[in-house]
């Protein structure tokens, strides 16, 4: 059975935090990616990027916390994403839809 997990990374370009954030979501979703895949199990994560600069709405709504995690759609961190509460919450959705 295949599963999809939607991350979304808000931020703006020249942000050190949100650069950050990039690199930190990247090696746990690699990391993830790598240990959910093959015959017996597919989990799907799929990762969109948006910029604030670019995006009225999210500016309006998140200009103060960026960087942004959204998993599935709900805040999952924001300011500084923490790698192991990342990694759990994706394990934690990956176990529950088994």
């Amino acid at each position: 059975m295949s599963q999809t997990i939607d991350v979304t990374l808000i931020g703006k370009a020249g942000c050190h935090l949100c650069d950050e954030a990039r690199v930190v979501v990247n090696a746990v979703l690699g990391d993830f990616r790598a240990q959910n895949t093959g015959v017996a199990r597919h989990v799907q994560v799929n990762l969109v990027e948006h910029d604030i600069l670019f995006d009225e709405v999210l500016a309006a709504k998140y200009q103060d916390e960026i960087p942004v995690l959204l998993i599935n759609g709900k805040v999952h961190n924001y300011w500084r994403i923490d790698p192991e509460r990342l990694r759990g919450a994706l394990d934690d959705l990956a176990n529950w839809k088994l």
